[in-house]
């Protein structure tokens, strides 16, 4: 989680609406227009997709809880959703919940951690020949979490074709698309992809608003209604006063990114000699508030790894297993705290490692 603030502005907004006597009611399910407005424009500026603030835009609270309304509104008992591994926990525990079965794909270094599209291919057709279900969807999150891939519109143009192809909803997680990355990318702004593709969205990270749980689903009117059924008999809309501080902080200029962005390549460039101490390998190029990197030659895995500096020297570093067999043989660290808090670690790992 995001240990900086919101923007001074925003907490603003949020004080002044409060105090409004008639901001207190009960809000519609399909969030404020003016945060859906402000959810348009934020699209059309940064990421070059226009989008129908009335009809293909659906606040959440927090993209997290569009992960499981997705999955409650598309799956069925004997259905399939594909997850990436290494991966985001949420996705598969979401589709078990719906009652359907998450079948992993399989994401390596070799291939810059994307998927392998012939042989997945070749899956979804023995998964579709069961008879029993479908594979419905296909969860896709780029800037990569845990890995810190970027995307390329060659990668998005190919899942698009590959979801039309195989007649599934490609589902993309796009959380991490400001943080170290000068070029946010969206899936819809491929040609086409509204057809077959649905992004999820989020303040929680790129404005620092994870606690505020502001998310937003972007789609084609069709799919947003039939999502909306879902939503509306588990939740009700936001407070109003979040939604228009959330709308001010969408409207926030270049300014205010580059200013999140150098709080975190200084704390990358620690991580990076605290990485360098433990002779991991890793890329520099990676986006997002983590960093992820390969153990060195000799250690067993990373839980061996993390194991051995909390008990050592008292520092914890995310084995990369959680997130799937295939982050085995990685650790993954957070940049969500001060410098002073890095360098700290590093000390220690010097004194007893």
């Amino acid at each position: 989680s995001p240990d900086l603030p919101p923007h001074p502005a925003v907490i603003k907004v949020l004080q002044e609406e409060s105090a409004k006597p008639g901001n207190h009611a009960y809000q519609s399910y399909k969030g404020s227009p003016v945060l859906r407005n402000a959810i348009a424009e934020w699209y059309k500026q940064w990421y070059q997709v226009s989008l129908n603030a009335n009809t293909e835009i659906l606040p959440l609270i927090g993209s997290k809880e569009g992960i499981m309304h997705i999955c409650m509104t598309y799956l069925n008992e004997g259905d399939f959703a594909l997850i990436p591994d290494p991966g985001y926990p949420t996705y598969g525990a979401a589709v078990k919940l719906a009652g359907a079965q998450p079948v992993n794909y399989d994401l390596a270094a070799g291939q810059y951690w994307t998927p392998d599209l012939d042989v997945l291919e070749s899956e979804v057709k023995e998964l579709n020949g069961r008879g029993a279900g479908s594979v419905k969807l296909m969860f896709v999150n780029y800037p990569h979490m845990p890995t810190g891939q970027l995307p390329d519109r060659e990668l998005l143009t190919k899942l698009v074709r590959f979801a039309k192809a195989n007649e599934l909803l490609l589902i993309h997680d796009n959380p991490y698309s400001f943080i170290l990355n000068e070029n946010p990318a969206s899936i819809l702004a491929i040609e086409g992809a509204r057809e077959v593709a649905m992004e999820l969205n989020s303040l929680s990270k790129s404005h620092n608003m994870a606690g505020w749980r502001v998310g937003m689903l972007l789609a084609s009117a069709d799919r947003i209604n039939e999502v909306l059924k879902f939503k509306s008999n588990m939740d009700s809309g936001m407070f109003l006063p979040v939604q228009l501080a959330a709308a001010a902080a969408l409207r926030l200029d270049k300014a205010w990114y580059l200013s999140v962005n150098e709080t975190y390549r200084k704390r990358q460039t620690k991580v990076f000699a605290l990485l360098d101490l433990l002779k991991c390998h890793y890329n520099p190029q990676q986006a997002g508030m983590f960093v992820w990197a390969a153990i060195p030659e000799g250690v067993t895995d990373g839980y061996a790894l993390s194991d051995e500096l909390l008990y050592k020297a008292d520092v914890f570093i995310t084995p990369g297993g959680i997130f799937g067999k295939n982050g085995n043989g990685y650790v993954r660290i957070s940049l969500c705290c001060p410098e002073e808090k890095i360098e700290q670690a590093i000390n220690r790992i010097k004194d007893k490692i």
